[in-house]
């Protein structure tokens, strides 16, 4: 005896992922990958010390005796753990607000954070309200990115397509997540060169304004 998950499997074909409701999933759900990564948070989770160091967070710490360079490793390990009670509010609002009002609420926080980070680059307020300001915002876009935009489309994935081709689709979203991964991992050094801490942050700004563009058009399951 077939058991019903095989044969459903066996029958997916990839003309199936042109049907209307399916073909429309998809675009929501690649969508939602490729500007996921492209909003920046693996490059700069990857190279937070680094970003921090060269905004001059060193001067926050320079009382206890710390170099730059431990300053910045210092401060990034905070943030991290400063990541996890938000991970807790996601979940518990998840089933509350509804995956696309989380999105619309968390990704406009993200934008401003991304923007005071660039002023915050391009403007002398002085070297510890500039470190200030920069720290300040790589926690509240770490903080806002992991309650929304970090676990939402995730979740919408495993949601939004019919189980005949769910297999497929999801295959099709973790490999454009993947490759989008690797594209910001190793674009970022470059970008970090060529147009500097503020250039970097004024794109991630851009591509997050048109996720929400994205997300306000296209995503209708709540």
């Amino acid at each position: 005896m077939v058991h019903p998950a095989a044969a459903s499997a066996k029958g997916t074909s990839w003309s199936d992922l042109f049907e209307p409701g399916v073909k429309h999933a998809l675009v929501v759900g690649v969508g939602l990958q490729i500007l996921q990564q492209f909003s920046g948070i693996n490059g700069v989770l990857y190279y937070t010390p680094q970003i921090l160091e060269q905004a001059g967070v060193g001067v926050l710490l320079s009382n206890l005796g710390l170099s730059s360079a431990s300053a910045s490793l210092l401060i990034s390990g905070l943030t991290t753990l400063l990541m996890l009670p938000s991970i807790v509010v996601a979940m518990r609002l998840m089933d509350i607000s509804g995956r696309r009002t989380l999105l619309l609420t968390t990704i406009p926080v993200l934008i401003l954070s991304l923007v005071i980070l660039v002023l915050g680059s391009l403007v002398n307020f002085g070297s510890v309200v500039n470190a200030a300001i920069s720290t300040g915002s790589v926690v509240i876009y770490f903080c806002s990115f992991v309650m929304g935009f970090g676990p939402v489309p995730n979740i919408l994935c495993a949601e939004i397509f019919p189980t005949r081709v769910r297999g497929l689709c999801i295959a099709i979203c973790a490999l454009t997540f993947w490759i989008c991964d690797i594209i910001v991992t190793y674009s970022l050094p470059v970008l970090l060169k060529s147009v500097g801490l503020s250039g970097v942050f004024g794109m991630y700004a851009v591509v997050c304004v048109i996720a929400w563009i994205f997300v306000f058009i296209k995503v209708r399951w709540t």
